[in-house]
């Protein structure tokens, strides 16, 4: 455990515990595979996250990343897809679909803890709006039915008796809500860029709301069809370059046909390369249409961001807060948003 710390910050000990010997990694594939072999052995996993992350960063370690066989050594998470996304233009043919089998593994963990929330959460928001005390039976609800009638429950025959009825009605099967989910795809936006990828893949999964996801740095792409299959859209990304929200925004804005019953959600650090004045008159112009209108100054597991705090102050001026947001709480944020009451903003991360 000391070699292999010693390794990569210094300090290490010998075999024979003397102090003061420095190790390091070299540009040694082999050694670096054996480094990678020796940190999952002697730490869990969490760490062995930290330490990959360091290496990449101290010891300039993402040209190692463009070989198929340190990549299968690797740990895989959200730090390293984001990594491997910043390589993707570079990678050789032979690493490339290694590096996607990588990121497909990641995404799917993370469908699998974030999926059946998400889509509870937003389906009970969209359905609230649409209970009617008559439903066609495969339309009754029936935990809220059983919950309404628990007075007319009858301990002989251990039942009871639903003289009301709740359930949805059949609108609930159309769309009801428009979402937009609009990207900052700078290099420090990279773990924000693969969550949101996630969530527009669940969020395109549901019938009841449509989906379009936008990524942008000075230009503007819209992936939307590409929503079947999160790390094709991973892929379709390029983090890193500048950054033009107004023209993101002025994209978005001509996406909108329903502004009533259109949430968009923009993930930026806010540092502005475009028009300034221009981004907030967009802003004020969606949500005077009726646009329930989010930022997110990041969606990730990380603690308080770097962000523009005049751009920020300039938001929350006009009735929009930014704030940085965690996966988990990403489903309430959402769900507040379509039923356009006041967002559930954790006071650490709140920033005005």
């Amino acid at each position: 455990m000391d070699q292999a710390l010693g390794a990569l910050y210094g300090g290490g000990r010998d075999a024979q515990g003397a102090a003061g010997r420095t190790a390091g990694l070299g540009a040694s594939a082999p050694s670096v595979a054996r480094w990678l072999g020796d940190i999952r052995t002697y730490f869990p996993g969490s760490v062995v996250q930290v330490m990959q992350r360091d290496a990449i960063e101290r010891l300039g370690l993402s040209a190692l990343l463009m070989e198929p066989e340190m990549l299968e050594a690797v740990e895989a998470d959200v730090h390293l897809v984001g990594t491997l996304l910043s390589l993707s233009k570079a990678m050789p043919e032979t690493t490339r679909e290694t590096a996607r089998a990588v990121v497909r593994k990641v995404v799917h963990n993370l469908e699998e803890r974030l999926a059946t929330r998400t889509r509870a959460t937003i389906t009970g928001a969209l359905d609230r709006g649409t209970r009617v005390n008559r439903p066609r039976h495969r339309d009754i609800d029936w935990n809220r039915t059983i919950r309404a009638n628990l007075r007319n429950y009858l301990p002989e025959y251990g039942t009871v008796v639903p003289e009301r009825l709740v359930g949805h009605g059949r609108a609930s099967r159309s769309v009801k809500k428009d979402v937009v989910l609009c990207i900052d795809q700078s290099g420090s936006m990279a773990a924000s860029v693969v969550y949101a990828s996630v969530f527009g893949a669940v969020l395109a999964s549901m019938r009841s709301v449509s989906t379009r996801l936008v990524v942008f740095d000075t230009a503007v792409v819209d992936l939307t069809d590409q929503l079947d299959d999160p790390v094709d859209v991973l892929f379709g990304t390029r983090l890193g370059g500048g950054t033009d929200i107004n023209r993101a925004l002025a994209y978005c804005q001509s996406q909108i046909s329903r502004p009533a019953e259109t949430v968009v959600v923009l993930i930026s650090d806010l540092y502005e390369g475009g028009i300034r004045d221009e981004m907030l008159k967009r802003v004020a112009a969606m949500k005077a249409s009726g646009v329930q209108f989010v930022a997110l100054l990041a969606l990730s597991d990380e603690g308080a961001p770097a962000y523009d705090r005049e751009h920020t102050a300039a938001l929350a001026a006009l009735g929009t807060p930014a704030f940085a947001c965690t996966p988990d709480l990403f489903p309430e944020v959402m769900a507040a948003a379509i039923e356009k009451r006041p967002l559930p903003i954790p006071d650490m991360a709140t920033h005005q």
